[in-house]
């Protein structure tokens, strides 16, 4: 998943491009998932490929859809943070290939003025799900909408129950472990130790989280390993992504996966071609000294940039590769590469979701250097924002 630069924003504001993130747009267009054509008219889509292995599972004219989460009974979830759309279903279970409903309810979906003081018990800026080993649903919320500051008393980690579309339990994120410019961005659950890990791009650390007690903590802050690589161009196929400044983009922590065995932590920054883990034992300690924990990481052998990471029962790594529009496996104790899927329609692959059974892995298209933050504040045609489906890589 991704985020932006801070001096973005600014411009963005300043130039009226960032939705208005704590209004109301027109209902009749938000009840259809659209914006005005000048906006989101899609051009011809790009082809599919002869044999091309993947299925759409759903396409959405608006809004972006970043994430993706199937749970048990195939029920996929997508995830639209407020940022350059207000969507009306900012959590929303895919009902169809072109519809979406609520998740887990209409109420949870509100933001706005009415709704102001309540900043757990709605969708503020929603960036990712992630579905653990016993079926739940996990949602991070940065609570950053238009991707300014977080609101108060918003961040937050939130168990949901899909069989019952029910929240189970609201994990606040406190201010020193998600400062005003922080953004949540990624997570994966341990429930061997009962514990979460997030990566938080806004200021480049990781979050931990001991499911037990609540407690969390901000971990390898501005540590190499949860920042760009320096002098690291952004590119997707070709496209270098511009501010309206035009300033270059740089992404930190950003992709991240657990091993099988919870005794790993794969992450990196989404600017560059670096990759690490590091041993969950010293995420979970909270004996050791910050300058014990940035001593940790483990350099692994570089790889191309990615956006959203996932691994299978071998501990192969998989990643959205935007740079070439691919899917990638990728081998972290030798760096050897496959590629898997690589075609004209993955215009920025974003996000990854197994299915339960491990049968098919499930991942969206964003188109994320299209939009105007990040192409120098022109907003180009698109294609549908898509949820694909391809069978699991033998």
């Amino acid at each position: 998943m991704t985020t932006f630069h801070a001096s973005t924003l600014a411009a963005l504001a300043a130039t009226g491009l960032l939705a208005a993130c704590n209004g109301n747009s027109s209902a009749d267009n938000q009840a259809r998932g659209t914006l005005p054509a000048d906006s989101t008219a899609a051009h011809v889509p790009a082809p599919a490929p002869a044999n091309s292995p993947l299925t759409i599972v759903a396409e959405i004219n608006a809004p972006q859809v970043t994430g993706v989460a199937v749970a048990p009974g195939d029920k996929v979830f997508a995830f639209s943070p407020r940022w350059d759309y207000n969507p009306t279903y900012p959590v929303a279970l895919v009902t169809g290939k072109t519809t979406l409903a609520p998740y887990p309810d209409a109420s949870w979906c509100m933001w706005n003025d009415s709704v102001k003081n309540e900043p757990q018990k709605h969708w503020i800026c929603p960036q990712a799900g992630y579905v653990d080993t016993k079926g739940q649903l996990w949602v991070v919320d940065p609570a950053s909408p238009g991707l300014k500051y977080t609101v108060a008393g918003g961040p937050k980690l939130v168990q949901t129950d899909p069989a019952s579309s029910k929240v189970v339990r609201v994990y606040s994120i406190p201010e020193d472990a998600a400062p005003r410019k922080s953004y949540l961005n990624d997570v994966r659950i341990d429930l061997a130790h009962n514990y979460a890990y997030m990566t938080e791009s806004g200021t480049g650390s990781m979050v931990v989280v001991d499911l037990t007690t609540g407690k969390a903590r901000g971990l390898l802050k501005q540590q190499p390993s949860t920042l760009p690589d320096k002098g690291f161009l952004t590119k997707a196929q070709g496209h270098a992504l511009i501010d309206p400044t035009g300033k270059p983009g740089q992404f930190k922590a950003d992709g991240i996966a657990l091993s099988t065995d919870n005794q790993y932590l794969y992450y990196r920054a989404l600017s560059g071609h670096s990759m690490y883990r590091i041993k969950t034992e010293v995420l979970r300690n909270p004996a050791l000294t910050a300058a014990q924990v940035n001593a940790a990481p483990e350099k692994l052998p570089d790889v191309a940039a990615c956006d959203g990471m996932e691994i299978d029962s071998k501990n192969m790594l998989y990643l959205t590769g935007f740079e070439t529009g691919s899917i990638l496996k990728y081998n972290p104790a030798d760096g050897k590469v496959e590629t898997l899927v690589k075609e004209e329609r993955l215009q920025w692959p974003d996000t990854f979701s197994w299915a339960p059974d491990g049968k098919s892995m499930y991942f969206t298209v964003s188109e994320l250097d299209l939009t105007p933050n990040w192409n120098k504040g022109v907003a180009p045609a698109h294609e549908p924002f898509r949820i694909y489906k391809m069978a699991a890589a033998k």
